[in-house]
Parts: structure tokens; sequence; C-alpha cells
């Protein structure tokens, strides 16, 4: 994948971006940039500020600090003319359920003023694009999640979008399904468009994203292409040991110097090195000598999850629509 130092102009453009509810503060002045043709991911845990953050970017909440700019425009001032050039995938189902998946897309191109013949047309090319023409005929109400989410996802590009957002695009879906979604994804930053995306799934990240953004309690905390954020904070091993608390210390004398950093979940150690195997047979030997119990042991390669436990000391949860987003009513995303 290409960096953001690669991509054009700027897309989105925040600066100093500030958005209260009463006296709590979901997004704290943050600065950030997409450029042209850039895929980047928003990670957070629930009520990080990512919600909030992309609702005053599609300009369904406003600003209450600082300045936004998309496409080179002020959201307070050119909303309108801002909202015809971008697409957008919500997370919940809010597909109408008694027309067919063919009227469905035209009926959204309304929205959008195109005439019928342009409609008719645009909903073909979306169907095929999205593997569903030979589904055009029926009704949405029968078809299953993956195929819904594909819908979705054709659905905002009806405008042909040159920002597309996407808000946890591919939740609830089997990995058959997550899949498909990626390969079209892929196909559409391919071409050129400019991507948006609120994902818990770190594979997901690491798969689409040119960059990834770690917001916690509205700011943000580190952003970076995924894998070098990973080598950055994280190494290239983790190793998981289930040891007890007053024994950690003793055992993490013995391979001090290949830790590169180290996370407590719960009752269970996780230690960050570039060395992971040569680590492990030191604290083994160790806790062997001095009697220390090792309940569990566990090697496996570093990944966005691990930055950012590290970095913020809480786990990735579920979509946060309903906490950081759902103060204002409606959704963000309809």
């Amino acid at each position: 994948m290409t960096t953001s130092g690669e991509q054009g102009a700027p897309v989105i453009e925040a600066r100093e971006l500030t958005k209260r509810f009463g006296e709590l503060t979901a997004v704290d002045r943050v600065s950030l940039e997409v450029r042209e043709g850039e895929c980047v991911g928003l990670l957070g845990p629930n009520g990080a500020g990512k919600t909030s953050f992309v609702r005053m970017v599609y300009g369904f909440s406003p600003v209450s600090g600082g300045t936004l700019r998309v496409f080179g425009l002020d959201v307070s001032s050119h909303a309108r003319a801002i909202k015809a050039r971008i697409g957008v995938v919500p997370q919940e189902d809010n597909l109408d359920p008694v027309l067919t998946v063919e009227e469905n897309l035209r009926v959204y191109a309304g929205y959008f003023r195109l005439g019928e013949e342009e409609a008719a047309a645009r909903a073909r090319e979306i169907l095929e694009f999205v593997d569903l023409a030979e589904r055009a005929d029926e009704q949405v109400e029968v078809l299953s999640g993956g195929l819904k989410r594909r819908l979705a996802l054709g659905r905002g590009l009806i405008n042909r979008p040159h920002l597309l957002l996407l808000d946890e695009p591919t939740t609830g879906l089997d990995p058959f399904a997550r899949h498909l979604v990626w390969q079209r994804l892929r196909r559409l930053k391919e071409g050129g468009t400019t991507m948006l995306l609120t994902t818990h799934y770190m594979e997901e990240a690491a798969q689409l994203c040119d960059r990834v953004v770690i917001l916690y309690e509205g700011r943000i905390v580190e952003q970076g292409p995924p894998g070098e954020l990973v080598h950055r904070h994280a190494g290239k091993e983790a190793l998981e040991l289930g040891v007890p608390d007053p024994d950690r210390q003793r055992l993490l004398r013995a391979g001090h110097s290949l830790i590169r950093g180290q996370q407590a979940i719960g009752e269970d150690l996780v230690l960050y090195t570039d060395r992971g195997l040569e680590l492990l047979e030191v604290l083994c030997r160790r806790a062997e000598e001095e009697g220390i119990p090792l309940r569990s042991r566990g090697l496996r390669p570093s990944n966005l999850e691990d930055v950012f436990l590290m970095l913020t000391g809480a786990r990735l949860g579920g979509g946060d629509g309903g906490h950081d987003g759902g103060r204002e009513g409606g959704s963000a995303w309809g």
C-alpha cells in the first residue's frame, strides 16, 4: 500500500476540531488530514469520538470548535455541496425491505437528483460491481446479511462519490462475506476513491488502510501505517504468559534485555519482543529454577490491538454509534 505522503491533495482537513455535548467533549482538538486516494481507518473503544468525528465530516453534526474543511469547503457553510460528493455506508441496516434490490438503488439515486435513465444505468453498473445483478428483482428482506452489506455498499456508490465513509462495513459478517466486501473496497481504492472507515477488526484495518488513527477519549494518541505502528510499539512478536502477579517482576528481570514492552491483562502478562523464542526459553528456564508457576504460554505475531492496548490500556469494543455518536438522536449515516 502507498503511504499518506504519496497521496494527493487533502480531502478532509481538520484543525483543532472539537465536538461538545454539554459538558462532555467527544472530540477534543483533533487535527487530521485525509488525502485524495488515501484509505484512513479510525480505531478506538466505545466513546473514543470516532462516530462524532465522522458525523461532522458528513455535516450531520455541527462543529463546536476548530475548523473542518472537506473538498476545500467549510462544512459549516457548504454542507449540501459536500454531501453531494460523499457516499455513506452505515453500520446499521437501513435498506428498504419491501423494495427490490434494484429499486433500493434507483430510489436512493433520486436523493441525488439523478434522472430515471441515469439512475437505471447506474443501478445496473453497481449491481455488477457488487455481484448482485442476478438478485436485482429480489426483495431485500430475503437477502442474507452478507448480501445486504454488499447492497449497502453499492447504494453508497450511487452518486459516484469522491469520498466514501464506512461505519463498521463488515460487522456481523462471516469471514467469507467479509473478504468479498474487502475485495470491492480494494477495487474502489485502486480506482482512486478516498475512504474513511471506522472498524474494530484489526485485520480489516491492516488489509485496507494506508494509515490508521487511534482515538482515545476524543484525542488522537497515535497514527501511521498499520505495519509501521506495530513495528514501532510492539515489535515482531507477543508472548502471552499466565503468571501470578507477585512473581512477575522476578521473572521479567531474567529477560528484560529482550522485552520491548509489556501489558498486564487481568491474570495474563503480554510481553512484546523481536526475539520471541529466545525470550520464551529464558523465562521458562528462570521459572523452573525459581519455582514460578506458568499457567499458560503462547507466542504469536504482534498486531494492531497490541498497539492499542499499549497506548490506551483499553480493549477495542463493539460499534460506538450508541455511545459517542448517539447523543443527538437519528443516524449519523442516513
